[in-house]
């Protein structure tokens, strides 16, 4: 009769959450099975972590495995998949190397790959395919999970608050009256004559400091605030070009400006853009408009 090899399962989730906790009592559950149904092998330990993805998270119980193994109390790790063995791709190559250096056999049960008859090259060049692809379908599922929220009207990025903005106890915006008085001085300005330098020459002198505390403003903040549609209470998500599906919240919060003031601004700005397309579709520079506030 053979000699029983002992073998180890390593199971991981990424947080406590009811759904991950079901997962992992999937995972021993699937692998104690296997493990008991196969000749000569013994179950010696399972080893679980329930650690974040995050690179700096502990993994107490994988360290363990190591010793073990470095001990020789291990001849076979069985883990359900790539992905469950390490957090990243280097991760996962980094232990797979170390187990191997010590001899022990290392099963992924979902991919069916098995360090035993896999050469070492092409076990690399599988994980590292397996590990790209599980990433594009992450993101894919990020970006749904975004769309889903933002047609729900649940995303918490309808109440991300800017500059004249702040959140209330339960995460809505509201108006931060200091911040407003000034979002409405520069569109008051701006349609009273003054260039986007004249605007800022005006909130320089005044002493008002930029969103982010600083004491020169750029041209660059002071046009997107211009253009910010949040200022009359609408909120855009998704918002990657005109074909593009995205999402609209009117009257998502309280307007600092008014909807007529803020289509003034859009009118005037287009007015005096500098970049103009012909209809040959050339383009040419129109005279630039004078920062010299208007009487």
């Amino acid at each position: 009769m053979k000699r029983e090899k002992r073998v180890g399962i390593y199971c991981r989730v990424s947080s406590n959450s009811v759904e991950q906790l079901n997962s992992l009592t999937a995972q021993v559950s699937a692998l104690t099975r296997l493990t008991a149904s196969t000749p000569n092998w013994l179950l010696v330990d399972t080893y679980i972590d329930i650690a974040s993805g995050k690179a700096k998270s502990n993994r107490k119980s994988f360290q363990r495995l190591i010793k073990d193994c470095e001990s020789k109390d291990l001849e076979i790790v069985i883990t359900k998949n790539i992905s469950r063995f390490g957090r990243d791709t280097v991760e996962v190559l980094e232990g797979l190397n170390k187990l191997r250096e010590l001899g022990v056999r290392v099963i992924f049960e979902q991919e069916g790959l098995d360090t035993a008859d896999t050469d070492s090259a092409l076990m690399i060049s599988i994980i590292e395919s397996i590990a790209q692809a599980e990433n594009e379908s992450r993101s894919e599922n990020i970006k749904w999970g975004y769309k889903r929220h933002a047609a729900q009207g649940t995303s918490k990025l309808y109440n991300r608050k800017c500059y004249g903005y702040e959140n209330d106890e339960e995460g809505l915006l509201v108006i931060k009256d200091d911040e407003a008085r000034n979002v409405r001085l520069i569109f008051e300005l701006y349609l009273r004559g003054a260039s986007i330098i004249g605007v800022k020459r005006e909130l320089e002198k005044r002493g008002i400091k930029t969103p982010t505390g600083k004491e020169k403003w750029s041209n660059r903040t002071i046009d997107v605030m211009l253009s910010n549609e949040k200022y009359i209470g609408v909120v855009r998500l998704l918002n990657a070009g005109e074909h593009q599906e995205h999402y609209v919240s009117e009257n998502n919060h309280p307007a600092i400006i008014s909807k007529e003031q803020f289509e003034a601004v859009q009118v005037e700005k287009k007015k005096r853009s500098n970049v103009v397309k012909t209809e040959s579709g050339q383009q040419r520079k129109n005279k630039k408009y004078s920062s010299k506030k208007r009487s």
